[in-house]
């Protein structure tokens, strides 16, 4: 295992980035994806152990609590966490610190990807896809100098209880929302949605995706689509998809990423 693991969940691909951006500047990490149960759980040996996720409906996305709950680390280990968010930090940073506590903690605003919910473009501070990435990319950079140095935050986690509300409602309309998904006659048949769908949730019928109910509301199928052929709910179709420029499909598939 190399010194520095990063566990990450990506959809758009904006945390991934984020990830791979901590370990250029750390060396020596590997990033273990959470958008099915990781791949490795014994972090034992690992000196820095990091979590980057996104904001999913004030809080983890489905499925990353029961993933961190599994990962065993070095009671000396530096532990550290990085929420990605549009709007509002919610309360992830929260749930992982109470089952794994984080030494530092840090924030990221960047381009929603919750397009049934907000354009892309709705971000605090708003600004350009160009402008996002460059100050993400900065952020990071000093998240992986802060990391090095083996900061402690002086602030505790953010935790609003509306949030709390919000996360906990949000298994029942992740669920629901997935009824909304349509596939258009764009549709070319190359499975590129199914071999990223972490949940398994689609199918090919007559050379045609099916988008099943076992959805956790990733969104990477619909953003990723090289056609556009996915919508969710009539505002979707009218709305431009987004997904991170510095992350590939195949990047999202891959069960471990090792950066030197």
């Amino acid at each position: 295992m190399s010194e520095n693991v990063i566990y990450c969940f990506s959809g758009s691909g904006n945390c991934l980035d984020i990830a791979k951006k901590i370990a250029a500047g750390l060396g020596d990490t590997d990033i273990i994806m959470m958008r099915k149960a990781p791949a490795i759980t014994d972090a034992k040996e690992a000196k820095t152990v990091g979590f980057v996720a996104p904001c999913h409906a004030g809080g983890l996305p489905l499925g990353v609590e029961e993933s961190i709950k599994s990962i065993q680390i070095a009671p000396d280990a530096y532990t550290y966490g990085v929420v990605s968010y549009s709007g509002y930090t919610g309360i992830g940073l929260s749930q992982i610190n109470n089952i794994i506590p984080l030494k530092y903690w840090a924030g990221i605003s960047h381009h929603c990807s919750c397009i049934w919910l907000f354009p892309h473009s709705l971000m605090m501070p708003m600004m350009s896809v160009e402008d996002a990435q460059k100050r993400s990319a900065e952020l990071a950079s000093k998240i992986a100098t802060d990391v090095a140095a083996r900061k402690v935050s002086e602030k505790t986690v953010p935790n609003n209880p509306v949030n709390a509300v919000e996360n906990r409602a949000w298994p029942g309309l992740a669920g629901r929302k997935a009824d909304a998904f349509e596939v258009s006659s764009e549709c070319i048949g190359c499975g590129q949605c199914l071999r990223l769908c972490p949940k398994g949730n689609i199918h090919m019928y007559g050379g045609k995706a099916f988008i099943g109910s076992n959805c956790i509301q990733c969104l990477s199928c619909l953003q990723y689509c090289p056609k556009g052929a996915i919508s969710i709910g009539a505002v979707s179709k009218k709305r431009e998809r987004y997904h991170n420029p510095n992350v590939s499909p195949e990047e999202l598939m891959q069960p471990v990423i090792h950066i030197d």
